[in-house]
């Protein structure tokens, strides 16, 4: 079964700190070719590059990646071209227009029938300094931060650490368990928001990939953090950072305890990766996982030959509680020794793609 592309959606208010979030993507990508669209009009500097507002104009970043610029009602044209075997894209990024309704471009990735692409997740960036001016002048922005899988809270470093943490509350209440990551300079570490390509490419540092977590065959969980960089400035903490949870089990998930860890996650998991292999026994199949903010997908794909019914998964997130995350995860294990029924697999189906 082919890897889906993931499709993320960047949004935020005028001035917080898109496209310079998108510039360091570019930048720090570590190899993955990224396909940039941006729903706007006018001229927009990507990467020192300028970039004319002309609908489907595609231009070459010189570094794999490739950007556009459409009008939304074009997206799923260019998403068919970017998804295309030939483009080599890794994952593609959506920089909506400052006034965009971020819905939209949910509904219309979530609802393509694309069979190369998936929802990667909303992405809302918010202007440290100005979101309580912004706010009250629009009040529509508490809606889209809402329907965010991950804030991020940039430019940081322009008020100070009582104001942060009030804001930071303030973000919180209104959109619950959602991660809220505090940056400035829209510096994110790109392995929060995607994994890196399978090919072999160069690498100036060797860093742990999200895919290497996936695939380590160690019979115990396994805990990994980023440590806070001294890059990103003061405003920089242990807990803004994200942190990469493995889980490996060589006994047989309850699917049903499973759903209900993903349906009510713990605080700050913004992704989960990985597949299963469910105590059920009529159903043999391993069950590959996709799961971004609170949009979960469940496939069913065969076992490869000599592949053992072992259930690997890992969870992404920013300040994620790893022990309890991992010790949920260990009570969806199936300790029971007779195997479950198919009603088990109910929650399953009800997000697997039909």
């Amino acid at each position: 079964m082919a890897e889906r592309i993931p499709v993320l959606i960047v949004a935020g208010f005028l001035g917080s700190g898109k496209t310079t979030l998108l510039n360091h993507l570019l930048r720090n990508n570590r190899g993955t070719r990224i396909g940039v669209v941006v729903n706007d009009f006018g001229a927009i500097n990507i990467d020192s590059m300028l970039v004319a507002g002309q609908v489907d104009a595609m231009v070459s970043l010189g570094n794999g990646c490739v950007c556009c610029a459409v009008d939304v009602g074009e997206l799923d044209d260019l998403f068919t071209k970017l998804a295309q075997p030939r483009a080599k894209i890794d994952v593609i990024v959506v920089e909506a227009s400052g006034l965009a309704e971020p819905r939209n471009l949910i509904r219309m990735v979530v609802g393509s029938e694309n069979p190369r692409i998936r929802y990667g997740g909303l992405v809302e960036v918010v202007d440290a300094e100005q979101f309580p001016d912004s706010r009250e002048r629009h009040p529509e922005l508490a809606t889209h931060l809402r329907l965010a899988d991950l804030v991020v809270l940039n430019k940081a470093d322009r008020v100070s650490q009582d104001r942060l943490d009030g804001l930071r509350q303030e973000i919180t209440a209104l959109i619950g368990q959602v991660p809220v990551y505090a940056t400035t300079r829209g510096r994110i570490d790109p392995g929060l928001l995607f994994d890196e390509p399978l090919r072999e490419i160069p690498r100036v540092a060797e860093q742990l990939s999200f895919d290497e977590l996936l695939h380590d065959h160690h019979d115990h969980a396994d805990l990994v953090e980023r440590p806070a960089s001294s890059r990103y400035g003061p405003h920089r903490h242990l807990h803004d950072d994200y942190t990469s949870v493995s889980f490996t089990s060589d006994r047989e998930l309850d699917p049903r305890r499973l759903v209900e860890f993903l349906e009510d996650p713990p605080p700050g998991l913004f992704r989960a990766k990985g597949f299963a292999a469910f105590g059920v026994a009529a159903e043999r199949r391993k069950f590959v996982l996709h799961m971004v903010g609170r949009h979960i997908v469940f496939e069913p794909a065969s076992w490869s030959r000599g592949e053992s019914r072992t259930t690997r998964l890992v969870l992404i997130g920013a300040g994620l509680p790893a022990d309890a995350a991992l010790a949920r995860l260990h009570d969806t294990v199936h300790t029971a020794a007779e195997p479950l029924d198919e009603q088990a697999m109910l929650g399953v189906w009800r997000y697997t793609p039909h």
